[in-house]
């Protein structure tokens, strides 16, 4: 049995990336810190692939040299299969940010996971697995703590200055406070499974993401080769068009019928074995209203989750804590911990998201990337900005009206 004090400086809900991310930042600045986690890792999680812009936050939080001697899969660049199976060139990111962080990792994220979180537990954070945090506390407007179960223990209240929602989709303050706004056009869906023994390309590029389209882009698969002999394969498109009007509700059925429909995906896992059951998520595309408030504030797929099509997934998780973590250092120093200091760091990740959201959005409106390439070759490196994670430039904006004149002369077509 684990016993806990009753208040600390920041309580952190959840203990995935952003949740161990945010902890450790704050923690590293001598504040006391206590994560509480529903589930006891290792726990499965989906997002396996990290882009290069992941780099700076995983030094910062001393995780670097655990990536390098880990046994994770390299990463180097990125391939694109279109719906009639031809292979692009590789894209590689050093060729185009020649830096050590051009090259990544694929991660299995029940180990990457743990790192992180053990990782935390190093740099002085209290974590408890296995503790539910059942609500918020709050004096008038403003949250001052959690009531928390943990396991074997009676449900008590920690009170602290600031509490941090990282606890995912299943965000309880975002929830509680009605904040959840659900994307209009990115209503996906995604169903994805781990096969053994699946082709995987010679040498460099035998790490790296494949992006697939099938025929008639009515969706993709992405491909993200794994350590052991494991490749993550997962169909994404329109939820309608994957789960209305088919003779049939298997996830496993739906996904084969894909495969079928891209030729591009056929001769990779032709000779594989599915290791896994067949899983689903529905319809994940949201963002809050607002980031922060009054003694709280929200990180990674707590605050908003795009699509796993660029795998921005975990680099917005690692972004968000390392800007919301800082923001409440400072918050901290100045004992000011109002809604409007603690929402600072949100303007400008909220345009970090957009920009990946945008060139999300013009990869299914049917954008050939290509053809962009060919009439403004000077905006290339614009597109390869965001495709590594460095989302931070208002120079990436010119982009879009680019791609609103490309749609107006039809060459952008729906899929």
């Amino acid at each position: 049995m684990i016993h806990m004090e009753n208040s600390c400086d920041v309580v952190v809900i959840g203990g995935g990336p952003s949740g161990a991310a945010t902890a450790t930042l704050i923690a590293q600045q001598g504040y006391r810190v206590t994560l509480f986690e529903r589930d006891h890792f290792p726990r499965f999680h989906i997002g396996e692939s990290l882009i290069p812009f992941c780099y700076k936050t995983i030094r910062r939080l001393g995780m670097l040299d655990k990536m390098k001697s880990s046994h994770f899969t390299k990463k180097y660049g990125v391939q694109f299969i279109n719906e009639h199976g031809k292979l692009s060139e590789p894209f590689r990111f050093e060729e185009y940010d020649p830096h050590e962080r051009s090259q990544t990792w694929q991660v299995l994220r029940s180990e990457f996971d743990c790192m992180m979180l053990d990782n935390a537990r190093d740099h002085g954070v209290v974590v408890h697995e296995g503790a539910r945090v059942l609500d918020i506390e709050r004096d008038g407007d403003r949250v001052v703590g959690v009531r928390v179960k943990c396991e074997g223990e009676e449900t008590k209240t920690v009170r602290s200055r600031i509490v941090v929602d990282a606890s995912g989709q299943s965000s309880l303050l975002i929830d509680r406070m009605n904040l959840r706004e659900w994307d209009p056009d990115l209503k996906k869906a995604a169903i994805w499974s781990y096969f053994r023994g699946a082709k995987r390309e010679p040498g460099k590029d035998e790490g790296g993401t494949i992006v697939i389209q099938t025929q008639g882009k009515k969706g993709w698969f992405w491909y993200i080769p794994l350590h052991d002999d494991v490749v993550s394969v997962g169909v994404v498109a329109d939820f309608d068009y994957l789960f209305k009007g088919r003779d049939t509700k298997d996830p496993r059925e739906i996904f084969y019928q894909e495969v079928e429909r891209c030729p591009g995906v056929q001769p990779r896992i032709a000779d594989s074995q599915a290791v896994d059951e067949f899983r689903v998520l529905k319809e994940y595309s949201y963002k809050a209203q607002k980031a922060a408030g009054d003694g709280w504030v929200l990180v990674g797929d707590a605050f908003g989750f795009l699509d796993p099509l660029y795998s921005s997934g975990v680099l917005l998780a690692l972004v968000s804590a390392e800007m919301a973590a800082d923001t409440i250092v400072e918050a901290l120093g100045e004992n000011d911990t109002s809604e409007e200091r603690l929402r600072a760091w949100e303007p400008e990740f909220r345009k970090a998201m957009d920009r990946m959201r945008n060139l999300v959005r013009a990869f299914y409106d049917g954008l050939n990337f290509g053809q962009l390439v060919r009439k403004h070759p000077e905006k290339k490196h614009l597109i390869t900005d965001i495709l590594i994670g460095n989302l931070f430039k208002d120079e990436v904006d010119e982009l879009w009206p680019i791609i609103e004149a490309m749609r107006e002369e039809g060459l952008v077509t729906s899929m």
